[in-house]
């Protein structure tokens, strides 16, 4: 798996979820338990990973939505 999306933003984590699910695009949101540790002051960036296969699809998904700021380089 690759990283998409690494952000703090609650909002930008739904809609990228969102996008992924409505695509079938298969994801996993990596350090959303990590709150313990920042004390749940949304601090630590949470990431979103997906399969390297499909990664161009999802870049895609993202930049026709307007975000394609919040995607993270390879």
């Amino acid at each position: 798996m690759i990283e998409l999306v690494r952000t703090n933003d609650a909002v930008i984590i739904s809609f990228v979820e969102s996008l992924m699910r409505d695509a079938g695009i298969a994801f996993l949101v990596a350090d959303q338990n990590m709150s313990v540790l920042d004390g749940s002051l949304g601090i630590l960036p949470r990431r979103i990973l997906v399969d390297a296969e499909k990664a161009d699809a999802a870049r895609k998904i993202l930049t026709d939505a307007g975000i394609a700021n919040e995607i993270r380089e390879p």
